[in-house]
C-alpha cells in the first residue's frame, strides 16, 4: 500500500474536486463486492467481444470510472480481508481458508474499515458472503459491523451435508459449516445472533434475493435515520457451483447464452434492484458505489468458471489470478465515463475511503508511527 498511489487515485486520475469534510454531509459508501467475477465477464469491458450483458453494472462506470489495473488477491479470504483491514493477508494471518470451528479470524487488535468510519458517524452493514472466520468472537459485528446477514464460507461449502457421502457419525457433524446468521452489534462489544437455517442448494437459486432484502432494509433504516451507511454488498454469484432459479435456467440457450451469461444476467439484475433502490431513496447523487471482486475468475470449473484474458486464475499468483474489474462513481467528485490505466489495490482502499468519509488524509503514517501509550490517557 502507497501513500503515493492512494493520493493519485484520489485527486489525479478520480479527479475528486472535494473530500467529504466539516460543511459537506459525508457520503454513503456502497460496495459491490462479488465472488470470483473475471474482467471479460462485464460487458463494460469486453465490449461485446463475449456474449454476456451486463447494463446495470456498466452503468456504474459511465457515471464514473473503469479502471484496467486493479489488483484484488488470489483467493476469496485474502481478498476480502486485504479489502476490510488494508494489509497484506499475510501480515493479518488472513490468507486461505479456515474449517469449519477453527480458530482463523481477524485479530481483535486489527484495524478494519467499518471500525474507522463507525468513528466518523457511519451505521455499517455486511451482507452475504464473509468468510472471514465463523467463530462469535470473529464475526463481522465482533470487527466494526452494525449488522451482518449471510454465510461464512465458499458458497460450495455450504453443499457438503446435503453430499451422499457426507459421514453420518455425529462426531463428524463438527466439521458441518455453519447455517446462514443474522447477527447484530449490541454497541459495548457484544452481539446477538440468530440462526437462519441452512443454506441448502434449493435455496441457493434465489439465495441472492434474501441477500438484496437484508441490505435494502438496512439501507431504508440508515437514511430514514439520516445517518451516513457503509454497506459491503457481497453476493453469491458467481462462486461455484451455479444453482439458478427455474426464472434464469429458462435463459439457458437463448440469446447463444450458456451458464456463464445467464449468471451474469442474475447478478446484474441483482446490482440493478440494489442501484435502483439509491436512486429511489434520494441517496444515489450523494453514495460512493464501488464494483469489484475478491480475487480473479476461476476458469478450470467449466461451465461455471469465469473468464479472464490473462494467464493463470483463481489461486495462482499470475495475472489471472489477482487482476479483477473495478468501476467506481461518485456523482460530482469523480467524472463520468472516465477510463484509467494506472495500478490501483485492494488494500488502497481502507486509507482511500476514510479519507473521502472526512477522516484523517496521512492514516497510514499515523498507523505506521504509532502512538505513545502515555499520550492515550
Amino acid at each position: 500500500m502507497h501513500r503515493h498511489i492512494i493520493k493519485f487515485l484520489l485527486v489525479t486520475f478520480l479527479g475528486f474536486t472535494a473530500l467529504a469534510n466539516a460543511e459537506d454531509k459525508p457520503p454513503n459508501i456502497f460496495v459491490i463486492f462479488t465472488d470470483d467475477i473475471g474482467i471479460s465477464n462485464l460487458s463494460a469491458y469486453h465490449r461485446g467481444v463475449m456474449s454476456s450483458e451486463t447494463p446495470n453494472i456498466d452503468s456504474i462506470a459511465e457515471k464514473g470510472m473503469l479502471l484496467t489495473d486493479y489488483y484484488a488477491q488470489p483467493s476469496c479470504t485474502a481478498g476480502r480481508s486485504a479489502f476490510i483491514t488494508g494489509q497484506f493477508p499475510v501480515r493479518t494471518g488472513m490468507h486461505t481458508v479456515g474449517l469449519p470451528g477453527s480458530p482463523v479470524g481477524l485479530n481483535p487488535d486489527t484495524p478494519t474499515l467499518p471500525e474507522i468510519l463507525k468513528t466518523l458517524g457511519y451505521t455499517t452493514g455486511q451482507f452475504g458472503k464473509n468468510h472471514l472466520g465463523d467463530l462469535d468472537a470473529v464475526l463481522p459485528t465482533m470487527n466494526g459491523f452494525d449488522e451482518y446477514w449471510g454465510w461464512l464460507y465458499h458458497l460450495n461449502a455450504m453443499e457438503y451435508t446435503e453430499d451422499p457421502d457426507w459421514p453420518q457419525d455425529e462426531a463428524f457433524q463438527k466439521f458441518a459449516p455453519r447455517n446462514v446468521i443474522h447477527a447484530k452489534s449490541d454497541g459495548k462489544g457484544g452481539q446477538t445472533i440468530t440462526d437462519d437455517g441452512p443454506l441448502t442448494t434449493d435455496r441457493m437459486r434465489t439465495l441472492d434475493d434474501e441477500v438484496n432484502k437484508h441490505a435494502i432494509n438496512f439501507i431504508e433504516r440508515a437514511v430514514k435515520e439520516d445517518k451516513p451507511f457503509f454497506t459491503w454488498y457481497c453476493p453469491s454469484r458467481g462462486h461455484v457451483w451455479t444453482q439458478l432459479s427455474p426464472e434464469y435456467e429458462a435463459m439457458l440457450g437463448q440469446n447463444g447464452w450458456g451458464l456463464q451469461e445467464v449468471v451474469m444476467k442474475d447478478l446484474d439484475d441483482h446490482v440493478g434492484e440494489m442501484l435502483a433502490k439509491l436512486e429511489e431513496l434520494g441517496v444515489a447523487d450523494n453514495t460512493i458505489v464501488i464494483f469489484t471482486a475478491d480475487n480473479g475468475p476461476e476458469i478450470m470449473t467449466w461451465p461455471d468458471g469465469g473468464m479472464t484474458p490473462f494467464h493463470g486464475e483463481k489461486g495462482s499468483t499470475w495475472e489471472g489470478g489477482v487482476r479483477a474489474p473495478l468501476l467506481v462513481s461518485w456523482p460530482g467528485k469523480i467524472p463520468a465515463g472516465k477510463v484509467h490505466n494506472g495500478m490501483f489495490d485492494g488494500m488502497d482502499w481502507l486509507p482511500t475511503l476514510v479519507e473521502a468519509a472526512g477522516g484523517p488524509s496521512d492514516l497510514k503514517e499515523q498507523m505506521l508511527t504509532g502512538y505513545e501509550a502515555t499520550k492515550l490517557t
